[in-house]
């Protein structure tokens, strides 16, 4: 099972506004007629239950929305572009690759949100008419999208997970207790990726999930360890096999417990129902009573089971159904509403920042006015003007000329390169 990948997204850019002038027989003066451009494209990821695996990201891994389109004439707006959804199972978690924040932690069928936001349309020369200019010729190009990537990472939403070391029969019980078919064999790592299977008693149903085998240091991603852990941290009770044919069956319950508490501390606190399997056997029936008498002494009430001959196995389904029912309700684990995503500005940020790159030449950093130069017309002159006052506002102006920027230097504003004239 594919359950984690890195995928890019882009979201359209806004269409751009146009600079036209009314033209009609008898209107010898008609006024400025663009119109604006249409709004591009958002990137959503949407949960889809019918999805189990993110196998599709493995196989196409950029994603981008369409662009706005261009305004019109006679005021006429462009066509906003159609959103790019992005369907992924229950239990996606995303995040920022470039940081690592957590952006969203989709878990309910349809819950949705916005990781790239669309950049709205350029305005046209309609908008820019005023008392003083009452024929502009400028308009705005389209905003830029918004482009990043981004971690997926599926955790299984289970009610029950099955833990313990490899080979202890977790595979064997979960194909007796539900329809699930998982590959059985007798030797360590059989599983490699976990198996669900959903198990009924009466009217009530719980997901069992089968985790692969853990081993010392699985904390620290040994053995796939953060790929099995992972999903244990979403089930609500934990079933902790132990394999009655170990060398030491109380030993390995003090490993997986210190695996799973040194991966997350909640994992150590998950109420757990301990299991002897493999009953069947004459020597493992020999020890349990000394195995039973440790447990006990640790506050546990073990059972023991034989997942091969199904005995026990009523007894062991009943008991998980009983405590799950009498667990409290388990609180949402996804916000009720988290619409577009952004990360969180700094408030420490600076609007942009300037540096000397050689001689005579001049770089300005920044997403304000990078935006600003990207949706500026340089074949019209207001436009040119209009930017120059932007400059003025955000303080570049005089950032450039501390810097000491002379007449004729270049100044880089994201691909654009500009000559500095005072």
């Amino acid at each position: 099972m594919i359950d984690q990948v890195k995928i890019y997204v882009r979201s359209g850019n806004g269409g751009d506004g146009v600079v036209t002038f009314r033209r009609e027989k008898y209107v010898p003066h008609g006024g400025p007629s663009g119109g604006d451009g249409g709004h591009g494209g958002d990137v959503i990821i949407r949960v889809n239950p019918r999805l189990n695996t993110l196998s599709f990201y493995s196989r196409q891994v950029h994603f981008k929305a369409a662009h706005g389109a261009r305004g019109g004439s006679a005021t006429k707006t462009g066509a906003s572009a159609v959103d790019l959804v992005l369907d992924v199972p229950p239990g996606t978690i995303i995040r920022d690759a470039a940081t690592g924040a957590l952006i969203a932690d989709l878990v309910q069928p349809g819950a949705s949100i916005v990781v790239a936001k669309g950049g709205r349309g350029g305005r046209g020369n309609a908008r820019f008419a005023s008392a003083n200019n009452q024929a502009p010729r400028i308009a705005e190009k389209g905003e830029p999208g918004e482009e990043k990537w981004l971690i997926l990472e599926l955790k299984l939403i289970a009610d029950v997970g099955i833990v313990g070391v490899p080979n202890a029969g977790k595979s064997t019980l979960l194909s007796v207790v539900s329809k699930a078919r998982p590959k059985i064999a007798d030797y360590p790592f059989t599983t490699l990726e976990p198996n669900l299977g959903a198990v009924t008693l009466g009217d009530a149903d719980l997901v069992f999930a089968d985790i692969p085998g853990l081993i010392e240091g699985a904390h620290l991603g040994i053995g796939l360890g953060h790929s099995f852990l992972r999903h244990v941290q979403r089930t609500r009770l934990l079933i902790h096999l132990l394999n009655g044919d170990s060398n030491d069956p109380i030993a390995d319950y003090n490993q997986i417990n210190v695996e799973l508490a040194l991966y997350d501390e909640n994992l150590a606190r998950k109420p757990q129902i301990v299991v002897l399997n493999k009953i069947d056997l004459l020597h493992v029936q020999a020890r349990w009573a000394q195995i039973e008498a440790e447990l006990r002494a640790r506050g546990v009430e073990p059972m023991a089971i034989s997942a091969a001959t199904h005995q026990g196995v009523d007894a062991l389904v009943k008991r998980v159904f009983a405590e799950a029912a009498a667990l409290p309700e388990a609180a949402p684990e996804a916000p009720d509403a988290m619409p577009v995503y952004d990360l969180p500005a700094d408030s420490e940020e600076v609007p942009f920042t300037i540096e000397k790159i050689d001689d005579g030449e001049y770089r300005v950093f920044g997403k304000q006015i990078e935006r600003a130069a990207d949706m500026t017309y340089w074949d019209y002159d207001e436009a040119i003007l209009r930017f120059q006052r932007i400059l003025d506002a955000l303080g570049v102006t005089e950032a450039l000329r501390k810097a000491g920027i002379e007449e004729g230097d270049t100044v880089h504003i994201g691909s654009h390169e500009l000559e500095w004239s005072d």
